[in-house]
């Protein structure tokens, strides 16, 4: 047996937990895309936007001149009024015009349901990791890696909807916005792909058994005949 083993899979199973982390943050947070408007006037009021999964926030930004650069509305980090709210498809009866004319419901939607496909996972993995540190039950080490690349594959799935509800958005003749970027819960999300992914093969070849180095090992580890 593996000596090394036990170590290998802790080390494996404290970066998955970063990985899980960083999920965790991605799935919670409002922070995936960051929305700019025309800026026709100077000195005037304009609304830029980001968003998550979950909640359309929107902030009104005093643009000075010297702040109008590529008559686009922000940077976002500017001080102004700041108001957050649920998708409407999330919670009937709150309001989210901005986001509903301008993109697909359904890629908000989609792009949800995945996340929490992918927290699932995770959290299944975990759990068979856990169990797996008593005595006679690595078995459960196969089940869990193949649950964290599955939790990988579905948030990452979740990243290219966001994606490409962004691009629809900025590309339809009714929407408002003129420039877009990423944020930090994005890369959250892309981060925590990479993480699960890998350490989720790397714990597969860890719980695979250890083939012999040459054919006297086998002789040697079989039971003697009575």
């Amino acid at each position: 047996m593996d000596e090394s083993k036990p170590l290998k899979v802790r080390l494996t199973f404290l970066v998955i937990l970063v990985g899980i982390s960083l999920l965790f943050a991605a799935v919670v947070t409002d922070h995936w895309a960051v929305l700019s408007p025309k800026v026709e006037n100077y000195n005037t009021t304009c609304e830029a936007a980001h968003f998550g999964l979950w909640r359309l926030c929107t902030k009104r930004i005093f643009m000075h001149n010297q702040d109008l650069k590529e008559k686009a509305c922000g940077p976002i980090s500017l001080p102004g009024e700041h108001n957050c709210s649920y998708f409407k498809h999330f919670t009937p009866g709150q309001s989210s015009e901005i986001f509903e004319v301008t993109t697909q419901k359904e890629y908000s939607i989609s792009a949800a349901a995945i996340a929490i496909f992918s927290v699932g996972f995770a959290i299944i993995g975990t759990i068979c990791v856990l169990l797996s540190f008593r005595k006679e039950r690595d078995y459960l080490l196969k089940p869990a890696s193949m649950f964290y690349t599955f939790a990988g594959l579905c948030i990452i799935i979740s990243v290219e909807v966001m994606r490409q509800s962004v691009k629809r958005m900025i590309d339809s003749e009714e929407t408002l916005w003129i420039e877009y970027s990423y944020s930090w819960s994005f890369a959250c999300a892309c981060a925590s792909f990479v993480l699960l992914f890998i350490c989720g093969i790397a714990l597969l070849l860890i719980a695979l058994p250890r083939f012999p180095q040459n054919p006297w090992e086998t002789c040697m580890d079989a039971e003697p005949e009575h």
